[in-house]
């Protein structure tokens, strides 16, 4: 029985948990995958980095 890995919002959140449900996932420091989020957002104008944010909050689920 193999042990499915699964994307979820994390309990540790600054905001939604989006962040930090990433760097769980990927086993990063939560502090520099939001570091890194807050660049690419910049560099993109925000806009495009608001709303990914946004649409990832509704879609990964909380962490049960």
């Amino acid at each position: 029985m193999s042990m499915e890995k699964r994307l979820y919002r994390s309990n540790n959140r600054m905001l939604g948990g989006i962040c930090a449900g990433i760097a769980e996932y990927f086993a990063l420091d939560p502090t520099l995958v939001r570091i890194a989020y807050i660049v690419i957002s910049l560099i993109s104008m925000a806009f495009p980095g608001l709303l990914a944010y946004l649409i990832l909050w509704v879609v990964i689920p909380p962490k049960p």
